[in-house]
């Protein structure tokens, strides 16, 4: 047995070129992504535009919906390891998304007679949504995985080149959505709110698509060399013909097969998950505020709450060895600080598509770019680096020089932190009236799109290395819960965002001195704070961990620090993470 666990961690020779069944999740997966991202680009401009939602609400809903998505893959996770199977799981979550999808397409045509049902439609429809997706994205992700075997050297290739077809399809959906959703007349620069519907049939459409796609080609190339299907149901009742020899209940390689968790196990986590959830409940609640938001105060704690109350329960199962149990730790660490990489990298949909909407130049080369597209340039980035480093990892891995995944996760922090940095520096410099040049936040994205080849698609072949095989899909929902986790933090840490140039020269039409007030300099009438809130105008600076953001440059330099220092400190755990990663690199 322990020749068995010696040879199973040891590297395999990297084979040429990749399963063809690589090439039916590559496509599937890009239009699934073509479906999420482009309806991601619409989302917000759409509750501030047709649904009257604030900036600040829409970006804590925004944050909401993201991390619910990234939530409930631990549900999709545990009901495909158990009952469905992988295959299952993506063909009902891929019809169910698009369902959704189509939701969003109804309130998108009925908002302007009727907002209150069109709202209550939208919520319906991020419900729907945010369940379909729990059941595909674990799967699919986790099958990329099966297809290799354990220790294989192509993985960390397979999970960059699969990554590029999630941004093939996110180039797409955020090229044609926003092109069909988010229209501008040319000469006045108003938008017509009515178009957003086609860009949320285009997302159904594509999603429906990738789903049929996937349902005729799966048999056919998604299996294991000698032909038996990758992700079928689970069957414990069935033999592992390669585990003769080895001890009942355990795979070919020794694993136990199911897990095991005890009542008494199962309730604490339960007395857990309640107990953190009242407490982060109650750190949630702004006593200043007239009116909680519930997504703020309900919905985020429940995020963070049952994150860690799910992680806690995989380490209470009793068929869990040391090693498993070392590397299932090493997961979670790095889990903790991708959360700050994705809160702040998810800044794209929320409050810097509203820096591109009100406070940038957007004309390049003769093009005024819808404010929506502008965060594609970290997908056209992806297409164009997804290659070059699968090719870089290989070439390095050869040479005996790769780093480590934590390592290079470290670097991709660092590279995010020197992307905002970039535009905290531009936005510092702007002269009253002034607009930051599109260029400058193509550049940012260029610099996010490098840190995350260095942390996405790494940290996806670190759980498929790392993982038991009985936990593979309810491990990478684990992974999904720091995208849960950041995605929440990103709703919280894009409502912070100051007023831009568009909302003083609103509040001086209207006969308001925004400036003076908040700076309080001018002390508001009664009448003057009615109007205020009329307009949906601040009457106060946000704040962030007790201090005052009154401008874009400290509002950027918050996310200068938190994945700066998030790097050092991965950094320097990672000679530790070395010894429990037990040789994976």
């Amino acid at each position: 047995m322990m020749q068995t666990a010696v040879a199973q961690e040891s590297p395999i020779a990297s084979q040429k070129g990749h399963p063809k069944g690589l090439s039916v999740l590559f496509a599937t997966e890009m239009w699934e992504r073509f479906n999420f991202y482009g309806m991601r680009a619409l989302l917000t401009l759409f509750l501030v535009n047709a649904l009257a939602y604030s900036e600040a609400d829409s970006s804590i809903m925004y944050g909401g919906f993201l991390g619910l998505c990234y939530l409930t893959p631990m549900l999709g996770g545990y009901i495909s390891d158990r009952y469905l199977g992988n295959r299952n799981c993506i063909i009902l979550g891929g019809f169910i998304m698009a369902v959704g999808q189509l939701l969003m397409v109804l309130s998108a045509t009925i908002y302007a007679s009727n907002i209150e049902t069109a709202k209550m439609i939208v919520w319906l429809a991020l419900f729907v949504i945010i369940f379909g997706n729990g059941f595909f994205k674990p799967n699919i992700s986790s099958m990329v995985g099966q297809l290799y075997p354990k220790g294989d050297g192509r993985l960390d290739s397979a999970f960059t080149i699969f990554y590029m077809g999630i941004n093939m399809g996110a180039f797409l959906g955020m090229l044609i959505c926003p092109i069909l959703g988010d229209v501008k007349i040319e000469a006045t620069g108003v938008r017509i709110v009515s178009a957003f519907k086609w860009g949320f049939l285009a997302a159904s459409i594509a999603m429906f698509l990738g789903t049929v796609l996937f349902y005729f080609l799966k048999d056919k190339y998604v299996v294991k060399p000698n032909g038996d299907p990758i992700g079928a149901k689970p069957d414990f009742n069935k033999s592992d013909i390669n585990a003769i020899g080895n001890k009942p209940g355990t795979t070919a390689t020794g694993e136990a097969d199911k897990a095991k968790f005890t009542t008494s196990a199962i309730i604490g986590v339960l007395v857990l998950l309640v107990a953190l959830f009242i407490g982060i409940h109650y750190l949630s609640l702004d006593p200043t505020a007239l009116k909680q938001n519930p997504i703020k105060v309900w919905v985020y704690p429940f995020i963070y709450a049952t994150g860690i109350s799910l992680a806690v329960l995989i380490l209470t199962d009793t068929s869990i060895t040391k090693v498993e149990r070392q590397k299932i730790t090493v997961i979670y660490f790095v889990a903790f600080f991708v959360i700050f990489f994705w809160a702040c990298f998810e800044q794209a949909g929320s409050s810097l598509t509203f820096i591109a909407d009100y406070q940038t130049d957007r004309h390049l080369f003769g093009w005024d770019m819808p404010p929506s597209f502008v965060q594609n340039a970290n997908s056209i980035f992806i297409i164009v680096f997804a290659l070059p480093f699968s090719w870089l990892w290989l070439k390095l891995q050869q040479r005996n020089l790769e780093p480590i995944s934590p390592i290079k996760q470290s670097l991709g922090l660092a590279l995010l932190a020197l992307g905002f940095f970039i535009i905290a520096i531009q936005m510092k410099g702007l002269g009253a009236g002034e607009k930051l040049g599109v260029s400058w936040l193509i550049l940012m994205y260029l610099f996010h799109t490098l840190g995350e080849l260095c942390l996405s698609p790494i940290g996806l072949s670190l759980v498929a290395k790392l993982a038991p095989q009985r936990f593979s899909s309810l491990l990478m929902g684990v992974w999904f819960l720091a995208n849960a986790a950041g995605y929440a933090l990103a709703g919280t840490l894009g409502a912070l965002l100051p007023p831009t140039m568009d909302k003083y020269e609103l509040a001086t039409k209207n006969g308001l001195d925004l400036k003076g007030i908040l700076d309080g300099t001018i002390t508001a009438t009664a009448q003057q704070l009615d109007k205020l809130k009329e307009l949906q105008l601040a009457t106060h600076y946000p704040t962030f961990a007790g201090f005052t953001i009154h401008n874009l440059y400290e509002f950027f330099m918050v996310f200068v620090i938190l994945p700066g220092a998030a790097a050092i400190l991965l950094f320097i755990s990672s000679s530790f993470l070395k010894k429990w990663m037990h040789e994976v690199r």
